[in-house]
């Protein structure tokens, strides 16, 4: 199989705490066996480097980076293996055929990434499952959603070949109506682009491929359809090599080595929804088993058993904590659609500006027609009210009308060169621009820019609204659009911590000759930020006003702005004494 979702140590409890009981009661027993490492390789009994298959296109588990380098999780992991069990490794990536097939010709010494199965594992010897992967079905959005493989039947099914599901789906009948592919970034383009009914694909690399290729038009219909356990595998009997890795994967999770790994490559995405019957399956599948090793070990010695209920301690506390934090990925779960919802806002932003401009322009040349027309009448309006007096206009007698038709013509004027000027600042503000170049920009006009786009927020916000703008300021090097995406976010975020319109709001621009750099204060007389929460402002999802609808990302994205700029964002606040956000950005060297 290939794809994951969620190691055992974060999808089942039950099932991470009796496996690691496993490696940790009888790693010691399999370690009098082995030799002991030691710091060189010729220590640690293989006389060779270890060659470590892998698939060249899997991302994010493994795969060949720009440069065709191996990377991804299982990579980083077998490094850490390596590492601190003193073995020299050599990876060997291709397509996922040749390394299965390299694994039975002894080219390949290890796989480190092969789902179990039984069929595998009459030639195949697996170490404990490093992660727990959950198989999903791919649909494009037009298509009729189903539940379950069995609802596959008689449509048209794309498959990675040679995959765990691809020799799933041969079981269950599906044969002639498969498509089958040599990645699953290959399955995911050919539905993109209409060919086959359905996907079934890992849900993890099926969701990092949808976001990296911009596959709109791909969603899943069901997920978890099929649990998976992703082990380490050699070939039968090589048991010595397999105990290695085993003995290694378990002091990287006890150390916490293991989730840092986890949390790089894996721990943005979506955590998958956790049943009753999968921590029994998982549990059943390895509580029998284990339950026969502790026996044993009981009769071996008591001195291991003390040893043994040591470290299970320990691993509950662990796990324990792994629960609360797995508690508050799920409150963020939806925050991720939203945040995709959020990413199409340029093109809708670009419809409804051309439906805008479109009417606007008319009035824009047809109101300087009108004034030209009122002027050219207003001397035979005023002939004819001197001969017959007063008479109505407009259903407004002409002594008032006289005085307020050129107010209203004038207003007209200014207001739809308003719409056209927030129209354009919106369509800048919203159109993306992936180039990164930067130029000299004057910060100022950066500044104005964004406020006139939020103008109608503040106005709503605070009758006390102030703007200050620095004279002489230096030029800045940025792109002026991200900059103004910044400004934005801060502006809004003063706002929404107004607790009614009597508080204010006032922007500066200044230069700080100390530091070399110009900057922008956003300062507001809101209801501030406790002392804890300050340092967790930039961090993605983290939001103090989620009853209102925050998603916690403005600050963590124009953090990451500024930061590509060279700047930084430094936050100054108390709780009811308001808040203070400075920005700041390296003043642009000057040419000759």
């Amino acid at each position: 199989m290939r794809g994951g979702q969620e190691p055992p140590f974060r999808t089942a409890p039950l099932v991470s705490l009796l496996v690691l009981l496993f490696a940790f009661t009888l790693l010691p027993r399999l370690a009098a066996a082995v030799p002991v490492p030691a710091d060189t390789p010729e220590h640690t009994g293989f006389s060779r480097p270890v060659i470590v298959g892998g698939d060249r296109a899997y991302p994010p588990y493994e795969f060949l980076d720009r440069d065709g380098q191996p990377a991804g999780f299982n990579v980083d992991l077998t490094k850490a293996i390596a590492n601190v069990m003193g073995m020299r490794v050599e990876f060997r990536f291709g397509a996922w055929s040749e390394m299965r097939d390299g694994l039975q010709q002894r080219k390949v010494d290890i796989l480190q990434g092969l789902s179990y199965s039984e069929d595998r594992a009459r030639t195949i010897d697996f170490s404990p499952p490093h992660t727990i992967v959950n198989h999903a079905i791919f649909a494009r959005r037009d298509t009729p959603p189903v539940k379950t493989l069995d609802e596959l039947r008689g449509k048209r099914v794309i498959v990675f070949r040679d995959g765990i599901m691809h020799e799933r789906l041969k079981r269950m009948g599906f044969g002639p109506n498969l498509i089958l592919v040599p990645t699953p970034a290959e399955a995911m383009r050919l539905l993109a682009s209409g060919e086959g009914d359905y996907a079934v694909v890992a849900m993890l690399p099926g969701m990092y491929l949808i976001r990296e290729l911009h596959l709109t038009n791909v969603t899943p219909v069901a997920k978890s359809v099929v649990s998976e356990q992703y082990c380490y595998g050699v070939l039968k009997g090589n048991r010595e090599l397999l105990s290695r890795f085993t003995e290694g994967l378990a002091i990287l999770v006890k150390n916490g080595r293991y989730q840092e790994i986890y949390n790089r490559w894996l721990g943005v995405n979506e955590p998958p929804r956790i049943n009753k019957a999968l921590v029994v399956k998982y549990g059943l599948l390895v509580l029998v088993p284990l339950l026969l090793v502790l026996a044993g070990t009981v009769l071996w010695s008591r001195t291991l058993h003390r040893r043994v209920e040591a470290r299970t301690a320990e691993l509950a506390r662990e796990v324990a904590e792994r629960n609360r934090t797995l508690e508050e990925l799920r409150r963020h779960q939806d925050k991720l659609i939203q945040a995709d919802k959020m990413a199409s806002l340029g093109t809708l932003v670009s419809g409804v500006a051309h439906e805008i401009n479109n009417p606007n322009g008319l009035l824009l040349l047809d109101i300087p027609i009108l004034r030209r027309v009122h002027d050219d009448a207003a001397e035979l309006f005023e002939e004819h009210f001197r001969n017959h007096g007063d008479f109505m206009l407009g259903g407004v007698p002409y002594s008032e009308m006289r005085g307020e038709l050129p107010r209203i013509l004038q207003e007209m004027q200014d207001g739809a060169q308003r719409i056209k000027r927030i129209v354009n600042d919106l369509k800048d503000f919203a159109r993306r621009d992936d180039s990164g170049r930067l130029v000299p920009m004057d910060l100022n006009e950066t500044v104005r820019t964004a406020l006139r786009l939020v103008d109608p927020t503040i106005r709503a916000a605070t009758h006390r609204f102030s703007a200050a703008y620095g004279e002489g300021l230096p030029k800045v090097r940025g792109n002026g659009q991200r900059i103004e995406q910044v400004v934005v976010n801060l502006v809004l975020n003063a706002c929404q911590a107004l607790p009614g319109p009597d508080r204010g709001i006032a922007v500066a621009t200044g230069f700080n000759a100390d530091e070399n750099c110009v900057e922008v204060r956003v300062a507001d007389e809101g209801t501030g930020i406790a002392a804890e929460h300050l340092q967790q402002l930039t961090d993605p999802f983290f939001t103090t006003k989620r009853d209102t609808g925050g998603t916690g990302l403005g600050l963590s994205v124009s953090a990451g702005i500024v930061k590509e700029h060279g700047g930084y964002l430094r936050f100054a606040s108390a709780p009811g004494a308001g808040t203070t956000v400075t920005l700041s950005l390296p003043a642009a060297k000057e040419t000759t």
